[in-house]
Order: C-alpha cells, then structure tokens, then sequence
C-alpha cells in the first residue's frame, strides 16, 4: 500500500537534528533548513491530522474516487497535493503523474508558488503551472497546478487522462462549468476502465458533500476539522463610510499605530480600488517611522502575475505585510502570518445577464457567513439555463454548431484559440480580408491589455495619450498602442508616462507570439503588415464586424445614447472611449461596435469603433437580423437589406445585359 511504502515519514519527520543527509525524495537534495520551518507550520494545520487516512482511502477507494470534505482554513489545497504527489511517488511514476485544478488561474499560480516553497522544490521543475498564456512546466514536473478550463480542454481533446494519475478537483464547492463538466466526463468514462488505474480527489466544503456523494456513487468521504486554535472577534462599523478606499486604509495605519502584532489582509471589491489604495498607503506609510519599519504593501488580483509571489515572500526587515485584494483571495488563498481581516463586506462580479447578452459588474453586500470564512473562500456564481442556452443561441449565430448541435468544422477551429468565441472569429475572418497580422495585435491587446483603465493624473499624461489614439476608434487605437509600445522597446517609463500597464503590455506581445505560432500550426494564412492603408481599414472593419455583430449599437438621438441592437437598452461610451476624449463639437458615431458592456458600475461601452450598418447587413447572418428585437434600428437594417439586394439584382441584369450586347457584336 502507498501509506506503507511512504512509512508516513513526515508523520513524524523529518527533524533537522534527525540526520544531516536527509534528503527531498523529489529532486534527491538536502532539505534547506525553510523546509523545517515551514514542516512545523503544516504540521500545526487542522487536516494533518488527517493525512494517513487519506493516504490509506486515495489507495484503496474501491472506484478510484476520494471525497475530501472541509471547513475553510484547514489547509486543503495546500496540503492535498503534496501528499498526491507523495502517493505517485511511491508508485515510482509509472501511472501519470499530479494534476490540481483551481476556478481561478491566479489561484493555480499562487498555489503553485506556495506548494514549491512547502516541498522545498524548484517551480518550473518538479512544481509548475499552467494557465492562459503561460505553460510554467517541464517534462520533470510531477505536480501541476492548472485552471479548470485548460485542463477542460485537453480532456476532451485526449478522450482519457492525458498525462495525470491523479487529479485533484479542488473548490468543488464553486460549481465552476469546467469542474462540473470535467466531473460529468469523468464519472461517465468509469476510472476503472481508463489505462493506468488513475485516481480523481475531490476537494470541498461540507456543504456540498452530500450531493458529490451521491453524483459519485457515495466514495470514500475523509472529513477534516475546521481551524480551533484561533478565534477572532469581528468588529462592525456602525456607519457605511462614504469612502471605501479612504476608511480602509485608515483602518490599516491605525492597527499600524497600536503596534497590533500580525499581517493584514483587506478586501475591496474592485482592482481600481485596489490599486488607490495600495498608492495612499504606500504614500502614507512613511508617516508610521516611529512605530518600526513602514508596512509593505502588497496587491493581490489577476493582474499582478508572477509579482504574487511577493506575497508569500518573508521579509528580513520585520515590516508588515498589508495584502489588498478583492473576492479572488478567497479562493485557495492563505497566509499563517494574517492576523487582521479589514472587510469592505462588497465584491464586485462578473454576472451574465442572457437578456442582454452581456457580463455585468455587480457591486454587491457578502452574506455575514461569506464575511466570517472571506479569508479563504467566496461564494460562487451558477450560470442559469437561460444563460447557457443564451450561450448556445450565440455560438449558433458565429457558426459555431452545426445542425445536431455539435461543433462544426469552423467550431473545432475555434475552439483552438485561447480567446473568446467571437474574438476568435475575427481573428479566423481576419484570413479573408487579409488582414491577420493586425487583428493578431488586437487580440492579443483585447486579451491582456485592453487599454486605459484610469483617468490622465495630469494635463501631460492626457496629451500623450490622445497622441495614441487613433481616428477610427479605439480598437485601432489598441493596434496603434502596441506598436509605439514595441517602438519604445518594451520601456516601462514609457509606459508610467502613458498611464498603461507595462506588465500587461508585455503579457499581450508574449500572448501575440503565442497566437501567431497557433495559426502557423494549423496552416492558417497570414498577411503582411499595412495598418493605416484604407483597404486595411476596411478590411480590419469587415473582420471584426465578422465576429462582433452580437455587439453592436446604435446612437438613437446623435446625444451618445446607444441602442444595443440585440434589446431594447441604452448605453453611454465608457470616459475612456477616444471618441469622449475628442476636443467638441466633436459628434458621437452613429453606428459603433463594442468589446464590453458594463450595465451596473457605469452603463457604459468600453473599446468602441465606429462600424458602417451597410457591413453589418453584408457579413451578419440574415437570421440573426431577422430575430432582432422590433425597433426603428431593425426596421432600418431590413429596408438597408432590401436596397442592397434590388442594387445586387441590378447590378446582375446589368452585366449580363452588356455580355449579351458584347456577344451580339462579335
């Protein structure tokens, strides 16, 4: 059995005053003397005391299934995999080796970073990662952690276990899609009639237990304790204050100012909020010289990248750890050290919303027991069966399905991309309009780095920026962006100056490579660069028209308020449209294409381009128009329909009328 060949050596070991030869069976080299300090700290977490159980149940589940149920806290999805990876290291890796999922990709590069810090091994090596963009593996990597949706993918593509033995469905409790499907594939292929005896873990709260019992044909269930050996007390402010960021950090430097032992951990609910308050404290900080060195501040959010590193990094000087984050901490996210949680009691969320077809950012109050367990988890979002058919409705429109309601040939090609489905059919149109290199630009910016996130701070930074924009619209922009970007040599003064995001802007040329070497694999054809030639303009039009018909407006009283043509709402332009910026009496397109539609924060649309309603009677599909809410718009777009056939139709008689007077003549 696994338990007996591993002897349960970190049961009780290893020790540093043990031996000077011990060894990480991993990588074959001498613990450092982290490793021991960190043992002592795992040691302390309430599901170790669960660790030979699930040892024992992982090798002898009689469906291949273990079901690990937790309260928030007990250190599950740290410590879970480490002893996978010990169970296949005692089968000496000759069945796959270990996969984690997470909901989150930031989740997957947190928790990867951690563990490699935990196991005393190099991440990249024998602990990696993958999520969108960044494949952080190698062919030693015998522990991965990886978001849901790629893992998805490659289990569908493989029809089987690909590469794993044993894969761990962490955060079941979130009823993410992907998990959820990957559950159905799995319980429907039967473990035990896949190669290589693979083993699936699912980890999750208890309140979700009884039904994963029940969908798994009651596994194995190993239940931990809940974390006993502290206890905090919550204060409530009696009043809202009128400034989330503002009384925040002012709750920060007032612990900082009580010497109150411990990190901090805040939550805002938006990565804007985020970034104001990581700047005032970091500004106000050096007012706190009296009380010992001044806090560290550190974001935590999808954006930082590899930088959440920092995050679990000691820090020699004795300075606290301030962490701001927002809703995505709460996933697989922990530190010993926190000692004080400042909660907003909000979270901002993406919720799609099938009337409109459109994600919304909702601002929204946490339940008290979301806010007690913040620290660790949040609740998630279930999309609802309209949302799903909505989606279905959409990808039939893309022609994306074919009649049976599988994926069509043009699917399967779109399914290759890491982008959304209809960006990916642009970037597919993009072929025939020849136009591809520049719309490989802008998905790699629509992708990474969609532009401006904030207002100018100065009249300086306001000029440089309207030097980027470009007349046709933001998406050009976009392209225009990434082209003075590269200009400059990647510079990140260059882009301070601007108000971009350098590391962003370095993630879309990484993402831009990566999308070019996709199309060169599947023997898409490619086009030389002409970005500013008016066919190109054009051409970049039709293509992303192509893909974006769902996402069109009109202006219904040239004031810039938008109909969205697929329901009866109306928008603004985001303030960071360049249409906005344009010096007055500037008017407002009368016809735009839109990337994002935020109804609840602003009503606005971000990353517009003016678009000719001709084009979008050409490229999108007759029954989409025709299955349009009534408005003066569709009644519109259906008399435009009908003038461009009887144009067609007499166009036609006339060329046939001068190849018969040609004929006569001959």
């Amino acid at each position: 059995m696994a338990s007996q060949v591993l002897g349960l050596e970190e049961e009780s070991g290893p020790n540093p005053g043990d031996s000077e030869l011990a060894v990480n069976p991993f990588d074959g080299l001498p613990f450092s003397s982290r490793y021991y300090e960190l043992l002592e700290q795992r040691r302390s977490l309430p599901i170790w005391a669960a660790r030979f159980t699930f040892l024992e149940q992982l090798e002898s589940s009689p469906s291949g299934v273990v079901l690990v149920s937790g309260e928030p806290g007990s250190g599950k999805s740290t410590q879970i995999p480490q002893w996978c990876a010990e169970f296949v290291l005692a089968r000496g890796f000759q069945k796959g080796r270990v996969t984690v999922t997470q909901p989150y990709p930031l989740a997957a590069l947190s928790l990867a970073l951690q563990v490699a810090d935990e196991m005393d091994l190099t991440l990249g090596h024998e602990v990696g990662y993958s999520i969108p963009q960044e494949d952080c593996t190698g062919p030693d990597t015998l522990l991965r952690f990886c978001w849901d949706r790629l893992l998805l993918q490659e289990v569908a593509s493989t029809r089987g276990t690909g590469a794993w033995g044993v894969l761990v469905l962490d955060e079941a409790q979130e009823r993410s899609v992907a998990s959820d499907l990957l559950q159905g594939l799995l319980r429907d292929a039967r473990l035990g009639n896949l190669p290589g005896d693979p083993r699936v873990v699912v980890v999750t709260d208890p309140a979700l237990e009884p039904k994963l019992q029940a969908f798994w044909g009651n596994p194995p269930v190993v239940h931990v304790l809940g974390e006993t050996g502290r206890c905090s007390t919550p204060v409530y402010r009696d009043t809202v204050p009128t400034d989330r960021v503002e009384a925040a950090c002012q709750a920060v430097l007032e612990l900082c100012r009580k010497e109150a032992p411990g990190d901090v951990l805040v939550y805002l609910p938006s990565e804007e909020e985020i970034s104001l308050c990581c700047e005032s404290l970091s500004r106000d900080g050096g007012s706190l010289e009296n009380q010992g060195p001044p806090p560290r501040v550190l974001p935590l959010h999808p954006g930082c990248g590899q930088a959440v590193q920092a995050v679990y990094e000691d820090i020699e000087s004795g300075a606290r750890k301030v962490v701001v984050t927002h809703w995505l901490a709460d996933f697989s996210f922990s530190l010993p050290s926190i000692r004080h949680v400042i909660d907003s009691g909000l979270e901002l969320r993406s919720v799609y919303s099938p009337q409109i077809r459109a994600e919304s950012q909702v601002l929204r109050p946490i339940s008290k027991c979301q806010a007690e367990a913040r620290r660790l988890r949040a609740t998630g979002i279930l999309p609802a069966p309209e949302a799903l058919m909505q989606a279905l409705e959409d990808l039939d429109y893309l022609a994306a399905l074919d009649d049976n309601g599988d994926l069509s040939d043009l699917g399967v090609i779109l399914s290759e991309f890491p982008l959304a489905p209809d960006l990916a059919k642009a970037l597919l149109a993009s072929c025939e309009f020849d136009c591809v290199d520049e719309m490989l630009t802008l998905a790699a910016m629509l992708t990474a780095a969609p532009g401006f996130t904030r207002p100018p701070l100065c009249a300086e930074e306001a000029a440089l920026r309207r030097a980027l924009e470009h007349v046709d619209g933001d998406h050009s922009s976009l392209i225009q962006v990434y082209e003075a970007f590269i200009q400059s040599g990647a510079d990140k003064a260059w882009c301070q100056a601007r108000g971009l995001n350098w590391a962003a802007l370095c993630q879309a040329h990484k993402l831009r490579g990566e999308l070019l070497e996709l199309m060169q694999r599947i023997e898409l054809p490619l086009s030389q660069p002409a970005f500013g030639s008016e066919q190109n303009r054009r051409a970049l039009q039709k293509a992303l028209v192509s893909g974006y018909f769902l996402k069109v407006a009109r202006d219904t009283d040239g004031t810039g308020n938008y109909l969205l043509l697929t329901h009866k709402h109306v928008a603004q332009l985001s303030p960071y449209c360049c249409y906005r910026s344009r010096r007055a009496p500037a008017r407002p397109p009368p016809w735009v294409l839109y990337h994002n539609f935020s109804i609840s924060k602003d009503n606005c649309l971000s990353i517009v381009s003016e678009i000719q309603p001709q084009m979008l009677v050409e490229l999108a599909p007759p029954y989409f128009l025709s299955n349009l809410p009534p408005s003066e718009s569709k009644d519109f777009l259906n008399q435009l329909r009908e003038e461009m056939a009887d144009s067609s139709t007499e166009s036609e008689s006339s060329s046939t009328q001068e190849l018969g007077d040609a004929c006569v003549l001959q």
